[in-house]
């Protein structure tokens, strides 16, 4: 049976349908988001069939989607695992404790949030930065009366911006390497939307910090809870140095999945030789996440989590998310979406603004920000070739689209880990993910007037125009 053509308004179909869907369940009966993407992917699937894909091209798309997901689900199920030992080990609890006795609470948001940075930028990972030093932050947040979403917008933020600037990141020279641009000329020329939405953000979260002063707490609340954490646990500095091995680790190279098995390794091991645990106590916590009987309930409700169970919820609706917009990419219906965000396109003002977009857009259909990355880059190498821009413009735009987007949307891996990890739903922390939602708008804006946008050099013009010739006449 021959493929029919696929107006752009039925691709959109299951799309729409998904997102009304996802209203409706998540706003309206705060149900989960699995069912919405199953409706979509069941929607995509029909309307696959009917444009002449065979069952199994749709099949062997659900599968490709998934296997996508799979470096991410092996993440999530290590950062489980971090999370149970590192609190069992009693790791968690001494970071709380120095936490709350150092940092003041007025200036606890812009702590975090340029500590994240700093890790992040030193070991090129946004996803390893909150994993640790955000678990740890989120603790001592809390403790301190600070409502969890903002203290999840300024860790995010932190974490973005490093990991985005940072020359060991996988996106960044991901980017870079796609859009056929040397590293550091594309982190040079990120400095100019990148920076003004740090500012902005760091601006907002030392404003808000102020309400947050040790005046305002509840009296002797802080000390509580640290009475409490010395009850439960061993405190100790000498536990600081786990998460100081971990991010080492990371800086001299070592990928992620065995410096954060490493980790886990060492929480094990401190919950039964510094903790006094025992070694099947110590296993079960794994598996279960740790459990805390506290008079404190600040204390229950920080502590009693972790765990590869805890990870199930966030797996499940990560393969959920890649089964459809599996789908959308096997049936063609992400490709006719595409082009019809290209054919907005009529002038090289319009252009950077439209792969902004796109790259955002991609994180919402194809739930993945390396594919928010790859897909518009390739898309749109050739119109900025057509409009004689430097090539920067599109690795910094596909950057500022697609990287820092990708915590914005409940389904999209990014999303999942951070809501799954830090232990905030999406669309509460998203409003505070002030660097997240600030790049891609300044970068919109700057595009429109003009600042920051590179042209391409006259010798390189006329290879341009040569290239787009051959494009066009192949």
């Amino acid at each position: 049976m021959s493929k029919k053509h696929m107006p752009v308004f039925v691709a959109l179909l299951p799309l729409l349908i998904m997102i009304v869907g996802m209203g409706f369940t998540i706003i309206q009966f705060e149900g989960a988001p699995h069912i919405p993407l199953l409706l979509g992917a069941f929607t995509a699937s029909i309307i696959a069939l009917v444009f002449g894909y065979s069952w199994n091209e749709i099949e062997k798309s659900f599968y490709t989607g998934i296997h996508k997901s799979l470096p991410a689900i092996v993440i999530l199920l290590l950062v489980g695992l971090i999370i149970g030992s590192w609190i069992g080990g009693g790791i968690v609890g001494s970071l709380i404790y120095y936490g709350l006795e150092i940092i003041s609470p007025a200036y606890f948001l812009v702590s975090i949030m340029v500590l994240c940075t700093v890790v992040a930028l030193s070991i090129g990972s946004s996803w390893s930065t909150m994993a640790t030093i955000g678990v740890a932050g989120m603790g001592i947040g809390i403790s301190m009366g600070i409502p969890e979403p903002m203290v999840a917008g300024a860790i995010i933020s932190g974490a973005y911006m490093g990991d985005k600037m940072s020359p060991l990141s996988d996106t960044t020279n991901l980017a870079s390497g796609i859009a056929d641009v040397p590293l550091f000329q594309h982190i040079k020329h990120m400095l100019y939307t990148t920076i003004p939405a740090y500012v902005l953000a760091l601006v907002i979260f030392f404003q808000m910090g102020r309400g947050f002063s040790s005046s305002s707490l509840n009296g002797g609340s802080i000390e509580k809870i640290m009475e409490g954490l010395q009850q439960h646990f061993v405190i100790s500095p000498w536990l600081l140095l786990v998460p100081l091995a971990v991010i080492g680790l990371v800086l001299l190279k070592i990928p992620a999945l065995p410096a954060l098995s490493f980790g886990v390794i060492l929480g094990f091991l401190c919950q039964i030789f510094i903790q006094g645990d025992l070694v099947g106590t110590s296993v079960i916590t794994l598996y279960d996440g740790y459990s805390i009987q506290s008079d404190n309930e600040m204390i229950s409700s920080l502590l009693n989590r972790g765990g590869l169970s805890s990870m199930m919820y966030t797996i499940s609706l990560t393969i959920v998310a890649m089964i459809f917009g599996g789908v959308l990419e096997g049936a063609g219906m992400l490709e006719r979406m595409m082009d019809g965000m290209a054919s907005l396109v009529k002038s090289a003002k319009a252009l950077i603004p439209t792969t902004i977009l796109t790259s955002f857009s991609t994180n919402i259909l194809m739930a993945e920000q390396y594919i928010s990355i790859i897909i518009p880059a390739r898309m749109y190498a050739s119109t900025y070739t057509k409009y004689q821009l430097d090539r920067r413009n599109l690795s910094r735009a596909v950057e500022d689209g697609g990287t820092v987007t990708s915590v914005l949307v409940p389904w999209n891996t990014g999303g999942i880990f951070v809501a799954g990890t830090l232990g905030v739903p999406t669309l509460a922390y998203a409003p505070y993910a002030f660097f997240n939602l600030a790049t891609p708008l300044i970068s919109i804006f700057f595009a429109l007037i003009g600042f920051s946008i590179i042209k391409a050099k006259l010798d390189e013009k006329k290879g341009v125009s040569e290239n787009y010739k051959q494009t066009k006449s192949g």
